[in-house]
């Protein structure tokens, strides 16, 4: 893979839904790092994903992908890595050892123990299964479970984003999950001190804000 900056013949194609929040972990990366790119909604309460197109760019039927040139990259954790490696400006990963494996441990309790057990698909299937009231709960405590472990990780670092003075990965993940747990789910965050923190110095960044997805050109209102 051939590192450098992006040509101007050359455009990122993102596959997205405006609500998707692994998405939004993408977009939010895209603005961080200056990459224009063409947005391609997909509209999952549709089916759209299960459309015979769609399938052949992610057959597990998820949003984002993300296509660059003949690469066609599915999956938000291994997207923002490839756009990492052949985008490096403003780069998401530390170059220390420690400070990384701390991004990719807040990264995967993200992205592995939380965000998939309250994604919609989910709690349609738990509704059948025990009622909506109970799935919404489920979804509760999940996310608290998880803000709960990321509170004690990154207690050591008070600083103004996750883990240091500069956004890196952790950050792309924190942001839009602490974003969808405050609107969807109205956890209050008052037990959460340090996530509070990360979160107000977020919503304070211009790329944070672009990548919304009331912003997006899919939202409805």
């Amino acid at each position: 893979m051939e590192a450098g900056n992006q040509s101007s013949g050359s455009k990122l194609i993102l596959y997205s839904y405006w609500q998707s929040s692994c998405s939004w972990r993408v977009r939010f990366a895209l603005n961080l790092k200056g990459l224009a790119y063409e947005y391609r909604a997909v509209n999952l309460p549709k089916g759209e994903q299960f459309s015979a197109e769609f399938e052949r760019l992610n057959p597990l039927h998820y949003v984002p992908v993300l296509i660059d040139g003949d690469v066609v990259v599915s999956d938000s954790f291994a997207i923002l890595l490839y756009l990492d490696e052949k985008y490096p400006q403003k780069t998401l990963l530390p170059t220390d050892s420690q400070l990384r494996a701390l991004n990719f441990q807040v990264a995967s309790i993200v992205s592995c123990s939380i965000q998939p057990l309250h994604m919609q698909s989910m709690l349609n299937e738990l509704v059948e299964i025990v009622g909506q009231q109970e799935s919404f709960s489920w979804a509760l405590s999940s996310i608290r479970k998880g803000f709960q472990a990321l509170e004690k990780l990154l207690n050591n670092y008070a600083s103004k984003y996750a883990t240091g003075e500069v956004i890196c990965l952790a950050d792309v993940f924190l942001a839009p999950q602490i974003a969808v747990a405050v609107a969807r789910f109205h956890i209050d965050l008052g037990e959460f001190p340090g996530l509070v923190r990360v979160y107000e110095s977020y919503q304070a960044l211009p790329e944070f804000q672009a990548s919304s997805p009331q912003r997006q050109p899919d939202a409805v209102a």
